[in-house]
């Protein structure tokens, strides 16, 4: 099954476009626990209230083995218990072309994750290996959440903002599979009008920025939602997994964004 079937199908079972960052920082859930079985407590409380599950994968890297072994532990957890929702890996990889078939073995064979963020930097060539993954999701950073992306991003190519021309390029060359999403933050909304009008309605977004980052759910459902209520996987990590409840947090996000979708 194609990544957007499988998440399409997470939407309308659940009726949710949330996505929990099972963002397990060793730091906060405590010196010496076990960071799988905290995710495996936040994947039975919020399961059915999802589209989507997004590890970071610095946080398990950061520890090294142990981190990597939890990191397979909570992606085996979810294909045996949870097949029918989506696991995306937030790595933001991509290099020259034979080193990104080590990242597609790591992250689509051994870790059997459903999509992966990528950087656009180095070219469709090179990220090829990536882009021919027919059933995962290759998600392409394009305008990203945190206050420095304009260094870059907004640097203007014969009058085009470059992040315009990431999501020209990505639509109109690099998307022949139908496999392509876009990064586009909550926290400007401007921008995500943009890109909608740009990529037009079939193209996901995957959206962080809401919560701790300070995006505004309103602005960012009225600026990014397709013409079918979707079209966008709004992602929320240290607000749902670190608080007193991570249900009810969860719960609380998809009321708010059902409110603007209905």
């Amino acid at each position: 099954m194609k990544f957007i079937e499988k998440l399409e199908k997470a939407i309308k079972k659940n009726d949710s476009l949330v996505c929990v960052g099972l963002d397990t920082d060793v730091k906060k859930i405590g010196k010496g626990k076990n960071q799988f079985l905290f995710n495996k407590e936040i994947i039975k409380a919020t399961n059915d209230l999802v589209c989507s599950y997004k590890l970071n994968a610095a946080f398990y890297e950061s520890i090294g083995h142990k981190g990597i072994e939890s990191l397979k532990k909570t992606c085996d957890y979810l294909k045996t218990n949870h097949p029918e929702i989506p696991i995306i890996i937030d790595a933001k990889r991509a290099d020259i072309g034979n080193t990104n078939e080590g990242y597609v073995q790591f992250i689509f064979t051994h870790l059997k994750a459903d999509a992966l963020t990528i950087h656009p930097y180095l070219g469709q060539e090179a990220i090829r290996p990536f882009l021919n993954q027919l059933d995962k999701g290759i998600i392409i950073l394009c305008r990203t959440s945190n206050p420095g992306a304009g260094e870059f991003q907004d640097l203007e190519v014969k009058g085009t903002p470059l992040y315009k021309i990431v999501a020209k390029q990505v639509t109109r060359k690099w998307n022949t599979n139908g496999n392509c999403l876009l990064v586009v933050g909550a926290t400007y909304p401007k921008e995500l009008r943009e890109v909608r009008r740009i990529v037009g309605q079939e193209m996901f977004f995957l959206v962080p920025g809401i919560g701790a980052q300070g995006g505004d759910i309103k602005s960012t459902l009225k600026a990014g939602l397709n013409n079918r209520k979707t079209g966008l996987i709004i992602n929320s990590s240290r607000g749902i997994i670190f608080a007193d409840n991570p249900r009810e947090e969860a719960k609380k996000l998809k009321s708010e964004i059902n409110q603007y979708r209905n």
